[in-house]
């Protein structure tokens, strides 16, 4: 039996036009193991986690030696199809979107199933008929098992749907089935909780446990430090690509040693953490908002998804309304409608039914018959900040071509307007200059507000826009949004399943479940003392616990 570890690596640095990437990066994780690599925001926890993939992003180059199930892995030498699983941050990226569910499960059974013994001598046409319908019984079977092994279900209605009819959350644990049917050694899950409600979290923490107690060795990469305490065996701290602490995860989580984790843990949320914030970060929550006219207003909207030649409705009567300079707070578990909601606000997704009204006039229901005015009004600032820029061109051009396509400036004041946003959310001339691919995580996301920003709106919709981010780039977008909408008189409409997040903004919260509203009302009643069950599992359950 082979005793090496499934993963080990020594001495792994990586870089890209002379910036350090990663410097002597080392550690092992054993079958049955979870390693967790943790770090602020560029610390190079991807790209260590990638190079376990034989993968390296564009223009980086990797230097050391990465062994996976006892094979050196490299760019030029990948690890056998199959024997790492990978879990991106955006799950959708991992799945064909024109295939359905059920037929690219049914092809990773057939294309790793154990090969079936043969008797000596041509078989009968009978005999080779009943080794088909087996063949086709076991894959069916193994289908259904790797479903239930992350909680999703095997019926004829799921396996027909197509990724993107899927939640975020589905999506994930779709991906680790393929993972599972594969066979695989390794998983590498890259912030697995990225975006998902309280609940979920719980699940996804669970489904890592089972997985490496099924013998896995699992990597996690992971800004989610409760995610963290409750799964992983060993911990190792990464800052600007190199290892500032490692050990048994509850010895570095209990005493960390170095300033930099000392720092990243005292940013988290958690009270359970033996590390006490320098302040209180006790989130207190707003007043509610003044009364007047709404600057929108969402009456009885409802939509539908297609699914197959049916439509599957997605949001039932929602209303809800929020005041210029207000917050509101829509929350849920995945799949419960929230993300359809906003982009119904925004005319991105055809409602069924139902008005979308901005300052007490009703708005056109698609982008394409909204006026330029309207389109400026309500800016749109996505969960996944990177996928919304141009990976070839630079930030500040990206962004100054708001104010060309909805003020109508010609391209110099565009980009003049532009600096000063960039500058308002606290980017420099030389970070705007660069390409996406150069910037951190916190810094694109506030690329992005800043675009949403430049078109001088009424509305801004936040998607979840501090999923993703360390505990130190969160708390700076949470503030840079609450100071923006009191100096601009916004009125933000905030999607999240942060409770830390809905209590620092929120003025009003919406709660929804299966498309429809369970509970709704100013946030300091809802956050004190919520009515429905959900909203009192959602936003007072307990981070994943150890």
């Amino acid at each position: 039996m082979d005793s090496r570890p499934p993963v080990r690596v020594v001495g792994l640095d990586a870089g890209v036009a002379g910036r350090r990437l990663l410097a002597g990066v080392s550690f092992t994780v054993a079958a049955g193991e979870v390693l967790a690599l943790v770090g602020r925001s560029g610390s190079g926890k991807t790209t260590a986690g990638r190079a376990l993939l034989g993968e390296a992003g564009p223009g980086v180059r990797l230097a050391g030696r990465v062994e996976v199930a006892g094979r050196p892995v490299s760019p030029a030498t990948p690890p056998p199809p199959g024997v790492v699983g990978y879990v991106p941050q955006q799950p959708s990226a991992a799945l064909n979107p024109v295939r359905r569910v059920g037929a690219v499960l049914r092809e990773v059974a057939r294309r790793h199933a154990r090969p079936v013994r043969r008797t000596p001598g041509r078989p009968s046409r009978r005999a080779a008929a009943r080794t088909t319908v087996a063949g086709r019984e076991t894959v069916r079977r193994a289908v259904a098992d790797a479903l239930a092994r992350v909680d999703l279900p095997a019926d004829r209605e799921f396996l027909r749907r197509f990724p993107h009819q899927l939640s975020g959350g589905q999506q994930q644990r779709l991906v680790v089935a393929h993972a599972l049917l594969a066979r695989a050694r390794v998983l590498v899950a890259d912030e697995p909780t990225t975006g998902q409600d309280s609940l979920t979290r719980r699940d996804v923490a669970h489904e890592l446990r089972a997985l490496a107690d099924a013998g896995l060795a699992v990597v996690l990469l992971s800004h989610d430090l409760h995610l963290v305490r409750a799964v992983a065996d060993r911990l190792v701290v990464l800052d600007a690509g190199v290892v500032v602490e490692a050990g048994a995860a509850a010895d570095v989580l209990a005493a960390p040693r170095d300033e930099r984790t000392r720092r990243l843990l005292a940013a988290a949320p958690a009270a359970s953490s033996a590390v006490a914030p320098a302040a209180p970060r006790v989130a207190v929550p707003r007043a509610a908002a003044p009364a007047g006219t709404p600057a929108l207003r969402v009456r009885d909207l409802a939509a539908a998804h297609r699914a197959g030649a049916r439509r599957r409705g997605v949001l039932h009567a929602v209303t809800a309304a929020v005041a210029p300079g207000g917050c509101l707070a829509v929350v849920g578990r995945s799949g419960s409608g929230k993300t359809t909601f906003a982009r119904c606000v925004a005319g991105l997704h055809p409602p069924r039914g139902g008005t979308v009204g901005l300052g007490g006039r009703p708005l056109a229901a698609t982008l394409d018959r909204r006026t330029r005015a309207d389109l400026a009004a309500v800016q749109y600032v996505f969960q996944d900040a990177r996928a919304s820029f141009h990976p070839h061109r630079s930030v500040l051009e990206q962004v100054s071509r708001a104010a060309v396509r909805l003020r109508a400036l010609p391209p110099a004041r565009a980009r003049d307007a532009a600096r000063r946003v960039l500058g308002e959310t606290g980017l420099t001339a030389d970070v705007v200059a660069r390409r996406p691919d150069r910037l951190s995580g916190g810094e694109l996301q506030r690329a992005a507000l800043a675009r949403a920003l430049l078109a001088e709106p009424r509305v801004v919709i936040c998607d979840e826009i501090t999923s993703g981010l360390d505990a130190v780039s969160r708390d700076r977008i949470v503030a840079l949004v609450d100071r923006l909408r009191r100096t601009r008189g916004l009125a933000l409409v905030v999607i999240s399943h942060d409770r830390d997040v809905v209590a620092r903004l929120a003025d009003h919260v919406v709660v929804l479940d299966a498309g429809r509203v369970v509970e709704a009302g100013p946030a300091a009643a809802l956050l004190t003392a919520p009515r429905h069950p959900l909203t009192r599992a959602l936003l007072h359950t307990s981070q994943p616990a150890a």
